[in-house]
């Protein structure tokens, strides 16, 4: 039998870094040789990752100081080298100057990873000056060293886009470290294969940029704010932008991070003077505002001289915390984080409470070893990188620790970036920025998108528009919140009272929440007050008062005796789950799905809908007054295909809720079984038939038939897709029908008078009227509208079809509009109604006008639909159960069966003494 065996090589490694070691470590893992790593010495008695990781394996580990002598190799170093038969010379970082006759001895000679699409960017600094240049795209380049700078033949490269607030950390840690690792690994089998190609460099296009020391770092304000953020975040972490501040002593070099453009009104705050700006910079409670020529810049985070950082809105701060006594078992993990200090800085004899992490020679790259050994050793405290630029010092550390563990970190004031509108009469203040941890915070992209006010065309303003980093930034954020956070050890009674609170909050901004809703979605603002947000309000309501009720069962079983067990129930919240919310209903569908989710202890990650986002974010805000703790609830506005495809996909979400169209539904179905088998519920389409008999009441009839296709613009799940109405009655009806129609007044949604509103978005429209086109044209009559109405805005007129006959596309396809799609059906023929009624896929709801009890009950028994309405419609209560059939979807919102639980049965043996 035939095998193949790749070609492995004997390489040396020459260089340094926590870089270098994963490169080490993944050639190694791929069966190549590494028979020397040539590092750099130990520096304060610590040794290079890369030096820790080979001694650690056996591998030949020799540091050399230097390489050469006045631009001469030494003998001996080369000597050495040359000892230990390398096929091929790996450079992944390194900051010696390497002879030529050791770049060229071995057979293959020697490749080297460089930061920077190449040619551009030769030299030390190459992903500073990325950024500084405001480059759209970055990347990598892994070369063949010759003796020029940077100028050796391509052996393959590697780009990716560069986001609007990427800074030299982001853009690392993103792309360049973990792609240029599995890069330099390809490269040595491509070598190794005999494949590797060389390519040499054109000089167009080419530059060289000198290193970027902190000497040269400071910040020129006499300049466009895109330069100036460039300049910022291309030295964010290394080496530092820097500014001086007139300070109250004296002037003061404040290093800047954090940087993103400003856009919008900007924040009150307190002048701070900074020298040789035309204008004073501003402290306010995002940051530092800092002025260019064109425009604002925000800064999150200064950093002094004695390393200390503090957030920029912290500046002007009087007076320290004072410390916290800690308990026994806090002291007991204290001691454990010295511990880990003293692993990381072995160098220093003790750690003592005044020990400053950076000063004992901690680099950048122990801050991640730092944060990681934390959360391994003491579970449960929600740790990032900057806290430990926060606190460099090991009593300060502590401090920070011990109140991140208690939970005191999260009484600090909600910070709000509001957009606000003169609307309806008052103020409204609108979140529009993502929502994750207890924080509202710009997408890590830092796009954003217009959200548009249906009623006149108009921008009501920018919104975040989060990007799968930030999902998966939310889903880390509410796993911690369950899996280690308040809100899943908290007293079921606590949980509701906190539900309880927040629907009071909900009902005090009702007026403001109905009227975000009426200006984002189109409602018009008496149904919004009392359906949109009213209906949000009660569904809070019931389900905090089934927090402490949610119970288990026992169950009897055969006993193989002499033993005796008991056998019980037990329901338990799944974790973390995902709610895709419609635009039809942004507030109340939020609160259908979400409430029964909180109540059984689950933590949640919803996308509103790109269309919709706003009263989803208000809400975030209320849930912080309400105290909520941070990671229950987060927020991630954007597109489905991006943020909702995510969501899917997600392994740590354990079920996942949509509202929405049967083909999304189908796909999202798909991606969650592929992804980790999460439970799924949906609610899709609909064509909901409304069988009108002629011992009807007609004026109910006729009212509860137009609001049945009209309500709410007829945006609306169980809006009545076909009306079949009894052939003697037929005409009068749709006379009665269109007489009603014409005294509906169409105008602004605040307006009170006003009976219908803009559809919720131009996109919709378009399609509703595409709708009613196929309608004429397979031959079915406009009896009335089937045209957008000639005023500003996304205005429909209400229509109605009739003479629709069964195969016509208009009666098979939901509008989701004001459409009314009418048959006639002969007289006493129920059994051929009702099969006509049901030849659908969809089944969400249906509905049936008789006074006959018997003839309704009949009906009702048949109708194959989630619900059944009689004599009325649109009739909903949180008590009730809600949920389609077939196509139409699975799974109930409402009522006791929606909290979604780990249902486990759980034997017990009796115990004998």
């Amino acid at each position: 039998m035939q095998r193949y065996y790749q070609n492995k090589l004997r390489l040396a490694l020459i260089g340094q870094s926590l870089f270098g070691q994963e490169v080490y470590a993944n050639l190694q893992k791929q069966g190549h040789k590494v028979v020397g790593v040539f590092t750099v010495p130990d520096k304060d008695g610590k040794a290079d990752p890369l030096a820790v990781a080979a001694e650690k394996d056996g591998t030949p580990v020799f540091k050399f100081p230097r390489w050469r002598v006045k631009g001469k190799p030494i003998l001996e170093v080369v000597e050495t080298y040359k000892s230990v038969g390398a096929e091929l010379n790996v450079l992944p970082f390194c900051s010696q100057f390497i002879p030529m006759n050791v770049i060229d001895y071995p057979i293959h000679g020697s490749i080297i990873y460089h930061p920077s699409i190449l040619p551009l960017h030769r030299g030390a600094s190459a992903i500073n000056w990325t950024l500084i240049n405001g480059d759209k795209k970055a990347g990598f380049s892994i070369f063949w060293a010759d003796d020029g700078l940077d100028t050796g033949p391509i052996l393959l490269q590697r780009e990716c886009p560069v986001e609007p607030n990427d800074t030299v950390d982001t853009l690392y840690n993103r792309f360049l470290f973990p792609e240029g690792i599995k890069a330099m690994v390809e490269a040595v089998q491509l070598i190794a294969d005999g494949k590797a190609p060389r390519i040499p460099q054109p000089e167009e296009g080419a530059s060289y940029e000198g290193i970027q020391k902190k000497s040269n770092a400071k910040v020129n304000l006499a300049q466009p704010a895109e330069a100036i953020h460039n300049w910022i975040r291309g030295h964010d972490k290394v080496p530092g932008a820097w500014i001086t501040i007139n300070g109250q002593v004296q002037p003061l070099v404040v290093t800047l991070y954090g940087s993103s453009l400003l856009s919008g009104t900007v924040p009150t705050g307190q002048a701070l003077e900074i020298e040789e700006a035309s204008q004073p910079g501003l402290i306010t409670n995002k940051g530092l505002v800092l002025y260019g020529l064109d425009a604002k810049i925000l800064v999150k985070n200064l950093q002094f001289e004695d390393g200390k950082m503090i957030p920029a809105a912290k500046y002007f701060s009087t007076g320290e915390s004072s410390n916290l006594e800690l308990t026994e078992e806090e002291k007991k993990m204290a001691e454990d984080i010295r511990g880990i200090w003293k692993g990381i800085l072995s160098n220093i004899p003790k750690i003592e409470d005044t020990t400053d992490f950076f000063k004992s020679g901690a680099a950048s790259m122990d801050v991640v070893r730092l944060v990681e050994e934390i959360k391994q050793k003491c579970g449960g405290v929600q740790l990032q990188n900057e806290d430990v630029y926060m606190a460099t010092v090991f009593q300060d550390f502590i401090q920070m620790f011990v109140r991140k563990l208690r939970g005191e970190d999260t009484q600090e004031e909600l910070i709000v970036d509001y957009a606000t509108k003169d609307v309806n009469n008052m103020t409204v203040t609108m979140p529009y920025q993502c929502f994750i941890n207890g924080k509202f915070e710009d997408a890590e992209n830092g796009k954003m998108y217009d959200t548009i006010n249906p009623t006149d065309g108009s921008v009501i303003c920018k919104v975040s528009y989060a990007s799968v980093a930030d999902v998966d930034k939310a889903v880390a954020a509410a796993k911690e919140a369950f899996d280690s956070g308040p809100w899943g050890k908290m007293n079921p009674r606590d949980r509701g009272r906190l539900l309880y609170k927040l629907a009071d909050l909900m009902e005090d901004h009702q007026e403001e929440l109905a009227t975000i809703e009426a200006i984002d979605s189109g409602a018009v603002y008496t149904l919004a007050l009392k359906t949109h947000v009213g209906m949000s309000i009660q569904t809070f309501r019931y389900f905090a008062g089934w927090c402490d009720k949610i119970q288990g069962t026992t169950i009897p079983i055969n006993q193989a005796r002499p033993n005796h067990n008991l056998t019980f129930t037990k329901k338990e919240p799944l974790g973390v789950c995902a709610i895709v919310i419609p635009w039809n209903y942004p507030l109340m569908m939020l609160a259908w799905k979400s409430a029964a989710c909180l109540a059984a202890g689950n933590t949640l990650v919803l996308k509103p809908a790109q269309v919709t986002p706003l009263t989803a974010l208000k809400f975030a805000e209320l849930t912080v007054k309400a105290g909520i703790p941070k990671g229950v609830i987060n927020i991630v506005p954007g597109s489905g295909g991006l943020v909702g495809q995510r969501m899917a996909d997600h392994p740590d979400i354990r079920k996942l809720g949509f509202t929405g169209s049967t083909p999304i539904g189908k796909q999202i179905m798909k991606s969650c079984a592929v992804s980790n088998l999460k439970k799924v519920s949906l609610e899709l389409g609909g064509k909901s038939p409304l069988i009108i008999f002629n011992d009807c009441d007609m004026d109910k009839a006729v009212r509860m038939g137009m609001s049945s296709v009209f309500f709410n613009k007829g945006e609306n799940c169980i809006a009545a897709g076909r009306l079949f109405v009894e052939e003697s009655i037929h005409d009068e009806y749709i006379t009665r029908v269109v007489e009603e129609i014409k005294k509906m007044k169409i105008g602004d949604p605040l307006d009170r008078s006003t009976d219908h509103g803009p559809q919720n978005h131009k996109a919709h429209l378009e399609k509703l009227l595409e709708y009613c086109e196929v309608g004429k044209k397979e031959g079915a009559t406009l009896v009335y509208g089937g045209y957008q109405v000639d005023r500003p805005g996304f205005f429909m007129a209400p229509t109605v079809f009739t003479n629709v006959e069964d195969h016509m596309f208009i009666a098979k396809e939901e509008s989701f509009g004001p459409v009314m799609v009418v048959s006639k059906f002969k007289d006493g023929d129920i059994d051929g109604v009702l099969k006509r009624a049901n030849d659908t896929e969809f089944g969400l709801a249906s509905g049936v006008f008789t006074r006959d009890i018997n003839k309704a009950m009949y009906v009702s028994e048949r109708l194959e639909a989630g619900t059944v309405f009689i004599n009325t419609y649109n009739k909903t209560d949180v008590a009730s159960p809600f949920g389609g059939f077939k196509q139409s979807g699975f799974g109930k919102d409402l009522g006791e069966e929606p909290p979604p639980f780990k249902n486990s049965a759980v034997y017990f043996s009796q115990l004998t003494a």
